[in-house]
């Protein structure tokens, strides 16, 4: 059985929120037109999304402690801080990977944002799913968290030893098989996937772009859910920090996009992160390490990974 602290509305209310903010997120982002976003309006919004996470987190510890309890209140508000944490950072390396994504197939900036937009939808959905599907897993077999810890400690030593190692993007299979049976045009036709030339429907090479762009939702989400079941196991608090992490994803993108590059280091952090939740979960049965210890490791290894960045690539001039 699933133990959750959550009630059936709680989970009802959350996703109504989300349409509703996906909305307005839309809206404040260019609507339906074509719109370049810029580093003023992805910083404020931010904010805006890093406040909204923190806002809730203060409301689920407030209802908690009125239900059952203060000390239950503030483990389950500090899991869903720590989880938070973990998936907003692992969210930067989604924001490397699109920026490669998008440079090799010189997507205009304009036309960028509702692709993000499709990835955001798709990563939510795929969310609910690996969520509710994990949960039941772990609740079966609890020895499933120590092939998460052995997963987690593999991808973590796997992104140390290709940090420097770009992907062949042309070689992915999907894409290769996507270009074999859909035909194609060579030209970007404003935001559209598809179009009809002589009567025949085409797609544009922004559906080749989105086709990437879930692919590597699909992967992130394989690396960053069993990171968080280092932290809870109750599908609500995995659920709801794995959303807030992507709903900022798309305004997390345009701030960083014209200054990834001084975030190379990074990626080390990202790697030591996992390797450490990997080793929490495979000696948890020995030694239990607190959530608030794990926040400030992962807090400390990725403020020291970003001051790092940003010492070493001092000098370099951004327009």
């Amino acid at each position: 059985m699933i133990h959750s602290v959550a009630q059936p509305w709680m989970w009802a209310v959350f996703i109504i929120f989300v349409l509703a903010m996906l909305a307005v997120d839309v809206f404040a982002l260019g609507g339906s037109k074509a719109h370049k976003v810029s580093v003023r309006e992805a910083a404020g919004w931010s904010i805006v999304w890093v406040a909204l996470a923190l806002a809730f987190d203060f409301g689920l510890w407030i209802y908690l402690t009125e239900t059952v309890g203060r000390e239950l209140a503030t483990v389950k508000a500090m899991e869903f801080l720590t989880g938070y944490v973990i998936e907003k950072s692992l969210s930067v390396d989604n924001v490397f990977v699109f920026l490669m994504i998008f440079a090799h197939f010189n997507v205009p900036p304009q036309y960028q944002r509702k692709v993000l937009l499709y990835g955001v939808l798709g990563a939510i959905i795929m969310r609910i799913i690996m969520v509710l599907a994990g949960s039941w897993v772990v609740t079966q077999f609890s020895w499933v968290l120590y092939l998460f810890g052995v997963f987690l400690l593999i991808t973590g030593f796997r992104m140390l030893v290709t940090v420097e190692q770009e992907p062949d993007i042309e070689a992915n299979p999907v894409l290769r098989l996507a270009k074999k049976i859909l035909p194609f045009t060579k030209e970007f036709h404003g935001e559209k996937f598809s179009i009809k030339e002589n009567g025949k429907r085409v797609f544009t090479p922004l559906l080749l772009v989105l086709i990437l762009i879930e692919i590597s939702d699909v992967i992130f989400a394989v690396d960053s859910i069993p990171a968080i079941f280092a932290v809870t196991t109750d599908p609500f608090i995995v659920f709801t920090s794995n959303i807030f992490a992507i709903m900022g994803l798309r305004a997390l993108y345009f701030l960083l996009a014209d200054m990834a590059d001084r975030f190379h280091l990074l990626k080390f952090g990202l790697a030591f992160v996992l390797m450490f939740v990997g080793i929490k979960m495979l000696i948890v049965e020995w030694m239990h390490v607190p959530t608030g210890v794990s926040l400030m490791v992962i807090g400390t290894i990725l403020g020291g990974s970003i001051i790092a960045s940003l010492f070493v690539t001092r000098h370099k001039k951004h327009n």
